[in-house]
């Protein structure tokens, strides 16, 4: 009787501008592989340079998916995603027994990965949340956080409103805290995981980040965040490369003071994202550059 072979979803991870996405196409062009994107940011069909997208000729050396699918009029949920890459995974392991997952995007990854806690959601309390973000500022909501749910506080990006709202609503909805719901088992997959982080000396990672803003700004970045100004209170657009340029437009901070306020917020960012990828021991971590390295290990780890 013929043996089935094991299914591999090799993950690739770490922070902004690392180069997770020329090693995903590498891996994905080795094992005629596709890619499975779980960088939420990059959904978005409207959000293309300030998202560091793929560029058409990455798009065409390998086939991605969750890239410009939805647009930022449309709400789209980390459950919703396991939803949909776990059905896309099981399409594409009918006929390659590996698949590929890039991303920054940690609770997307996670989605995938572990499966996502059912979390309470209240539609009133979330309007009754934004409407005191509104009128006394976001500063009481942190500090109820902080009070309410410690756990999250840390972890969680405290100059997000929306984020600091979501961890609220559910405790103001269920009176437990949001971190609580965070703790369930992983869900059991019929797939293999093969974790590999990226990373490198900060510096460089700075470097690299300084070096994208200034090649963004070059591609129309400025035009692109322009174009969005409708949309500019929608959540999809609270977020790294157009909030800060939405305050130019806005006349709170002249071109350069955005430029560099993007810069600035993008490193923080990437320390966010490290630390919460980190936390899975799971994940094996190496130098950008070190793809014979690379090679190696998942030759070690995947049965041919």
């Amino acid at each position: 009787m013929t043996q089935t072979k094991p299914k591999y979803l090799i993950v690739i991870v770490g922070p902004t501008a690392i180069g997770k996405t020329a090693l995903g196409i590498e891996v994905a062009k080795r094992y005629k592989a596709e890619i499975i994107s779980a960088d939420s940011r990059q959904f978005f069909k409207e959000m293309n340079i300030g998202t560091a997208k793929p560029s058409q000729k990455e798009l065409a050396e390998a086939k991605h998916h969750f890239v410009d699918f939805i647009s930022v009029k449309e709400k789209y949920t980390a459950g919703q995603f396991e939803k949909d890459a776990i059905e896309k995974l099981e399409e594409l392991f009918k006929t390659n027994n590996i698949a590929i997952m890039v991303g920054g995007s940690g609770l997307y990854v996670d989605a995938v990965c572990k499966g996502i806690d059912e979390i309470p959601s209240n539609e009133n309390i979330r309007t009754q949340l934004n409407k005191e973000l509104s009128e006394n500022s976001l500063a009481p909501l942190q500090e109820e956080l902080k009070q309410v749910d410690p756990e999250i506080w840390k972890p969680i990006n405290q100059k997000n409103p929306q984020r600091i709202i979501r961890a609220l609503e559910v405790y103001r909805t269920s009176g437990m805290p949001y971190s609580s719901f965070r703790k369930q088992q992983p869900k059991k997959r019929d797939f293999n995981i093969i974790k590999i982080g990226l990373n490198t000396e900060r510096a460089i990672v700075y470097e690299k980040i300084n070096r994208r803003v200034d090649i963004m700004l070059e591609n129309g970045l400025i035009e692109e965040v322009k174009s969005l100004i409708p949309f500019k209170n929608l959540n999809a657009l609270n977020t790294v490369g157009y909030k800060e340029y939405f305050k130019y437009f806005d006349k709170e901070l002249s071109l350069d003071e955005a430029t560099e306020l993007l810069k600035k917020n993008t490193r923080n960012f990437a320390k966010r994202q490290l630390t919460w990828f980190r936390k899975d021991k799971a994940t094996h971590w190496f130098e950008p550059t070190d793809s014979e390295e690379i090679s190696n290990y998942l030759n070690t780890v995947i049965e041919n």
